[in-house]
């Protein structure tokens, strides 16, 4: 008798040898040749087809999951039927092998293997018949088509966003008798009212004015100030009951999730139709309930969601975890472009921030569904300013040079700002998870929304929405501007042209001062708590009105300093008295892009964004220095930007491929 690990290892070797004959004889009948995977034809210039026949399938709802197994229990492991041949004993999805599980990661080169073997499949039967090269050309194409359905839907879904949340958030103040449907803005348009008063249309009627019968008085103000209250707090109740209810992944930004999943991890369910729908109706509800929150983030949630579903018509993306990634980065683009009206800007956002792997192909595709979502959006108009987004603005006064001693001071407040926010945010968030405030998230979501709405009133600036904020923020004042930000003192004999000189503050202008003054302390902090709740929520424009508050500011405070001190050294060879020499609207931007550096830790694309933003290439500079100053500030404080600071706090399996990894000394070093 042979010992017992003799027989083991010659059984292993007998069975590693049985194992290799039938892979050769499966690639013999398939008519593959020795080192195929080298093939000439490379990634990026593969036909593509919407069709495989290596068959691995998945999920039916949710594109990144894993498949039942049922349907296999015919094959024991033991061998095969005699009526089927090797090569559909191939094609059958082995356990473990061509699946994935929940919370696990993909094979990237399997699934790169398996595409070039599509690929090389299809080409070669493309010259066998006409129908079969028909079929390869649409597989060409059928990639461009899908760029082009993620488009139309992301773009018509944020409109819809949009529109919704732009009644919504005046609903809470009154309703429009000519139309429940119209906002405040829509509902005076065809009203005879002077220029001045265009917001007191007698078509709109507060809640005191169609309760009472009059606006004025003490009574009125707290019954206004009640129902404003009540309606947020209702809004943001059933935001959070829908989100607990049938859709739990539709919670927060998502952009940290997406960053993992193209990292190649999946989470099943996160990019569902049932995610899709709830997040659309909670994020209305959440912006329009005047939590210190934005939609923009959520909408690159949105697009993916609409790229993941839609990848379910085409079998080749629906089949393989590494192309629906392609698929997925480009979803992503087109999300920021529609939340920005920035389609570069949205190409390169997906390159700088979300994207583990971005080949060329996907660079081109990822333009194409950015350009599509923002013309779909742009022919939907939800605004009635022919803009893509609520913000857009238009400077024409150059900048001088001295100017970038303010723009480089508005660059290090943005860091400090964003490394502050990361730190205390990540601790109220670890606080949550680790306690019991983490069962309780319906009554977190209505104390935060409760304390929100009752400071939020009392001041103008916080009672508006914050993307209506910034756009009076960024503004820059003209002759008929009725705003407080504008109440100068005028003096027209000084007047050059179309241009207003920089003119003495009037008292309106100390008053908003005060009041963004207050706007500023409350968003700085309010943010921190808001940021992470099991409603829909984004940290894009909370960081932007920061920065646009505090660029304001400091903008009012150079405009003012350089009228009185014309004189000084500082300011005589640019800045001469009755002339145009400070834009406070453009301190405002430049404060708006640091802190959203500061926060997700953004240069390039966000550049690019805040440039589109603006449609002038004059800018450019000024954003740069601040951007790259926030960034340097943030990053010497802490690394990590916000969506990595919370990947890691939920323990998700991401590399960040920018990271820098210092080897530790042994003992024998």
């Amino acid at each position: 008798m042979f010992p017992r690990e003799v027989v083991d290892s010659v059984s292993l070797e007998v069975s590693k040898v049985r194992l290799d004959g039938l892979e050769a004889l499966a690639m013999d009948q398939k008519g593959y040749r020795r080192g195929s995977f080298q093939s000439a034809t490379s990634d990026e210039d593969m036909l593509e087809i919407a069709g495989a026949s290596v068959d691995f399938s998945m999920a039916d709802d949710d594109p990144p999951l894993d498949r039942e197994m049922g349907g296999f229990s015919s094959y024991n492991g033991g061998g095969m039927n005699g009526t089927r041949t090797m090569m559909d004993f191939l094609e059958e999805p082995l356990p473990g092998v061509g699946t994935y599980e929940d919370f696990n990661t993909i094979d990237w080169v399997r699934e790169k293997s398996r595409d070039r073997d599509r690929h090389r499949e299809i080409t070669n039967r493309s010259k066998e018949s006409t129908w079969a090269l028909l079929h390869s050309v649409s597989d060409a194409f059928s990639g461009w088509l899908l760029m082009l359905l993620i488009g139309l839907l992301a773009g018509s879904l944020a409109g819809l966003i949009d529109i919704s949340a732009h009644w919504m958030t005046d609903l809470k103040e009154g309703v429009c008798l000519a139309g429940f449907w119209f906002n405040h803005e829509h509902c005076c348009w065809k009203s005879n009212t002077t220029f001045t008063d265009r917001d007191k249309c007698p078509e709109w009627k507060s809640w005191s004015q169609l309760i009472l019968g009059h606006g004025e008085g003490a009574f009125a103000y707290i019954l206004n100030y009640l129902m404003y209250v009540i309606w947020a707090l209702m809004f943001s109740l059933l935001a959070v009951l829908l989100v607990k209810g049938f859709a739990p992944y539709a919670c927060g930004s998502g952009i940290p999730e997406i960053k993992t999943i193209l990292s190649g991890f999946i989470i099943r369910g996160y990019l569902g139709k049932w995610t899709l729908v709830i997040k659309t109706i909670t994020l209305v509800l959440a912006v329009s309930s005047g939590l210190s929150l934005g939609k923009e983030g959520p909408l690159v949630h949105v697009a993916c969601c609409c790229g993941n579903i839609l990848c379910h018509l085409f079998t080749k993306y629906r089949k393989n975890e590494a192309k629906r990634r392609e698929v997925l980065s480009a979803a992503a683009a087109a999300g920021v472009s529609v939340a920005f009206g920035a389609p570069i800007g949205g190409v390169l956002f997906s390159l700088e921030e979300v994207s583990y792997y971005f080949p060329l192909k996907t660079l081109w595709r990822s333009f194409f569904a950015a350009l599509v979502a923002a013309f779909t959006l742009r022919s939907i108009n939800p605004f009635g300013n022919s803009r893509l987004v609520l913000f857009y603005v238009e400077f024409h006064m150059p900048w001088h040079l001295l100017e970038l001693v303010p723009f480089i001071l508005l660059g290090i407040f943005g860091g400090l700002w964003g490394a502050f926010f990361i730190r205390s945010n990540i601790a109220w968030c670890r606080r949550r998870k680790t306690t019991r405030l983490g069962k309780y998230p319906v009554l977190e979501v209505l104390v935060v929304t409760a304390i929100t709405a009752v400071l939020a009133f009392p001041n103008e600036y916080t009672r508006m929405s914050t993307s209506e904020l910034i756009s009076e923020l960024f503004n820059d004042c003209g002759i008929l501007d009725s705003s407080k930000l504008c109440e100068y003192v005028n003096d027209f004999n000084s007047t050059k042209g179309d241009d207003l000189p920089d003119r003495a503050a009037g008292p309106g202008v100390y008053t908003a001062m005060w009041q963004l003054a207050l706007a500023l302390v409350m968003k700085v902090f309010i943010t921190i708590f808001t940021f992470g709740m099991k409603v829909p929520s984004g940290l894009f424009i909370p960081s932007m009105a920061v920065g646009a508050i505090a660029g304001r500011l400091l903008g009012v405070a150079v405009e003012q300093l350089a009228f009185y001190h014309h004189d000084w050294a500082i300011f005589s060879g640019w800045c001469s008295q009755g002339a145009d020499c400070i834009t406070p609207g453009l301190y405002a931007m430049v404060g708006a892009a640091a802190c959203l550096g500061g926060v997700t830790r953004m240069t390039v694309s966000l550049v690019v964004i805040m440039f589109e933003l603006t449609g002038g290439l004059e800018y450019i500079v000024p954003l740069m220095a601040a951007a790259m100053t926030s960034k340097w500030v943030a990053d010497a404080i802490g690394r990590e930007g916000i969506y990595d600071a919370h990947i890691r706090l939920n323990g998700y399996p991401f590399l960040e491929a920018k990271e820098e990894f210092s080897p530790r000394r042994g003992p024998w070093m």
